[in-house]
């Protein structure tokens, strides 16, 4: 039976935390990382309001009946398809797909697309990369002075694309088919603020640049611009779903990872290949250890360890082999205060999780040590 005792019980993302900002398809993307393991940390930075009975819609639309366009673009397959229930509900759905059915429309990728051919229209053209800029960029090789264009808009104002079309001389009709507002419950964006200041969070993923703003400026409100920063820079992982939705993020400096192909799925696989690339892994005593987010795999077998072994252990890890002092441990751990005792209760805890007491060596009247294999001695003798 030695295939079935290799054979990992858990997935990929056991033992790490990730969390989900996305307000729509937020019980997709969290069931995905579930299944692969993860805890999810669900903390909607947004919600997305349907402005079915919006003024500034029915205007928008009304607009666009009286005075065609020359250009229409379709931003996501989900506004637009609001965009023709609204109009439908208003009496006006059959007015406004006879006058599109005249206009040279631009999709941005194959899911607008499909909207697009469900309300039987065709798109005159799609780019491959699925990107605005790629839109954008054809747009103005083309010329656009004196054009007419609709825009649909899905709850971002598409920061450039707008002014760029009317610096090239277009004449540009928004509309706006759903709007992004705060959350109803703020409670779950500031845990996971915390949450990533504290280092208990393994990754964030982000699925709309609006959603990365509002988080950002959250942490603004509550004053921790500076330490979300430096945990998104530096332990906690940004997975962005695209280039677009990374911009604000890297407006601040942080380094963002994203799939090639802008999806859930692929990004879901991002994430199951770069957090156990980036879990330390040790020979400790014979054993192959990872450490991960809030569990150890010792030899392969997953080992939850409560937060505060954590904490020693990634103390002890950031120099393996070497000596750590107790006085050392005591700050590492969350709220310990000065007695040392906590060090030595918090410690026999974590070798008890670990099932497999000699990975970590007391030494007397000094403190502990990782038991690295003296194969990789050598290798952090100067660490």
């Amino acid at each position: 039976m030695d295939d079935e005792r290799q054979r990992p019980d858990h997935g990929p993302l056991a033992g790490f935390t990730v969390g989900v900002t996305a307000a729509r398809r937020a019980d997709e993307l969290g069931a995905l990382l579930e299944r692969r393991g993860a805890v999810v940390l669900h903390a909607p930075a947004l919600r997305i309001v349907p402005l079915a009975d919006d003024s500034e819609l029915l205007a928008a639309t009304k607009d666009i009946i009286g005075q065609v366009p020359d250009i229409a673009v379709a931003t996501t397959a989900i506004g637009f398809r609001g965009w023709v229930e609204a109009a439908d509900g208003w009496g006006l759905g059959e007015d406004l797909l006879a006058r599109l059915r005249g206009v040279r429309i631009l999709a941005r990728g194959p899911k607008v697309k499909g909207a697009i051919r469900a309300a039987g229209l065709t798109e005159e053209w799609s780019p491959a990369s699925e990107s605005l800029a790629e839109v954008l960029d054809r747009l103005l090789e083309e010329g656009v002075d004196g054009l007419r264009i609709a825009v649909q808009l899905h709850g971002e104002p598409l920061p450039g694309f707008v002014e760029s079309l009317r610096a090239g001389g277009a004449d540009v009709v928004g509309v706006p088919v759903y709007r992004w507002l705060p959350p109803e419950d703020i409670g779950p964006v500031d845990r996971l603020l915390d949450a990533a200041v504290a280092r208990t969070l393994d990754a964030v993923t982000f699925t709309s640049a609006p959603a990365a703003a509002s988080l950002l400026s959250r942490a603004e409100e509550r004053g921790q611009l500076d330490d979300v920063l430096a945990a998104l820079g530096h332990d906690v992982l940004s997975a962005c779903v695209g280039p677009v939705t990374a911009l604000p993020l890297q407006a601040r400096g942080i380094d963002t990872v994203q799939p090639e192909r802008f999806r859930l799925g692929p990004l879901v696989q991002l994430l199951c290949q770069e957090l156990p690339a980036r879990a330390r892994s040790l020979p400790l005593a014979g054993h192959r250890v990872e450490i991960r987010g809030h569990a150890v795999l010792v030899d392969g077998v997953l080992r939850p360890v409560p937060p505060a072994g954590m904490s020693l252990l990634r103390a002890l890890a950031r120099r393996p082999g070497w000596v750590v002092a107790r006085a050392e441990l005591l700050r590492a751990l969350p709220g310990a205060g000065r007695d040392e005792h906590a060090v030595e209760t918090a410690m026999a805890r974590l070798r008890s999780a670990l099932g497999a007491p000699k990975l970590i060596q007391t030494v007397v009247k000094r403190g502990y040590r990782l038991a690295l294999d003296p194969v990789a001695e050598s290798k952090y003798a100067d660490g």
